[in-house]
């Protein structure tokens, strides 16, 4: 059965948020397979502590990603 996972760093996003997300990748899914497989669709949002992800060899802490969400 198809599983995604979704992974972001620890205290970026609420639990509403990672819910949004999830039932949108859901749905996304659902829409590519087809109807019959909504039931056994299964979508995990899995969490790296802040500042064990990097990007260009940089850590990547929430602080730097709500900073990026803000514009800055």
């Amino acid at each position: 059965m198809p599983l995604v996972t979704i992974k972001g760093i620890e205290g970026v996003f609420s639990s509403e948020e990672k819910q949004k997300a999830i039932r949108a990748v859901h749905d996304a899914m659902v829409a590519v397979e087809g109807k019959n497989m909504e039931d056994v669709t299964w979508v995990i949002f899995e969490e790296v502590k802040s500042g064990d992800w990097s990007i260009g060899g940089a850590p990547l802490t929430a602080a730097d990603v709500k900073r990026i969400q803000a514009g800055g």
